[in-house]
């Protein structure tokens, strides 16, 4: 089954706000946010998934089902097929109370994002070939999403941007906000470089100290 990617119908931020008020006070499984956002597309359920990541808060758990999920569905863009979510993923419980209040202030992200996007540079969002590419960024996205480096700043922040642009990029047909996915991502690894160098020198240091 082919994945489609001309669903837009309706504005992401709409759709944000019609998941809060389908989910809040209650207890809710990616499944059915998947359920929720069906019609939207692939791509702007990846979107949906960055939002927690965006903003300053902690929501334990959820990186690592989040950032699979996101792997899994960019593994279906790059083949061009309705990709697989293991019921681990989709059935596992997600506390509304805590999603709802960060999906409330991502929604007024994406209505920032969104007033400036519109579609250009369209050799970098549509055809075969650079779809394949993007879902691989995407896919290097989920990866780096799920490293365990919560408590450092901005690790789930950096790729969860470039992902974010991506997602809408290709959804909207916008290749500049492709390219800034491309950039939010270079950033990430460059950031998780310097800091595995700066952990490396830390503990040659450290053993320099006790071994000298």
């Amino acid at each position: 089954m082919s994945v489609r990617f001309d669903d837009t119908y309706q504005s992401l931020r709409e759709t944000i706000e019609e998941t809060i008020d389908a989910i809040k006070g209650r207890v809710v499984t990616l499944g059915e946010i998947v359920e929720l956002t069906g019609e939207q597309g692939l791509l702007l359920l990846c979107s949906i998934l960055t939002l927690p990541f965006l903003l300053p808060v902690s929501i334990p758990g959820v990186s690592t089902v989040f950032g699979l999920a996101i792997i899994l569905i960019s593994v279906g863009i790059t083949l061009n097929r309705t990709p697989w979510l293991p019921k681990k993923i989709t059935e596992r419980p997600i506390d509304a109370e805590k999603l709802v209040p960060t999906l409330r202030k991502g929604a007024g992200i994406i209505q920032k994002i969104e007033g400036v996007i519109r579609p250009r540079l369209p050799g970098l969002a549509q055809g075969a070939a650079i779809n394949r590419i993007n879902g691989l960024v995407l896919i290097l996205g989920g990866v780096l999403l799920m490293f365990p480096l919560g408590l450092v700043p901005f690790s789930n922040t950096l790729p969860a941007f470039g992902i974010l642009f991506l997602a809408i990029g290709i959804a909207q047909r916008d290749g500049m906000f492709v390219l800034a996915g491309y950039g939010m991502t270079i950033a990430t690894i460059v950031y998780f470089s310097a800091l595995a160098y700066a952990a490396v020198a830390a503990g040659r240091g450290l053993a320099s100290m006790f071994g000298g």
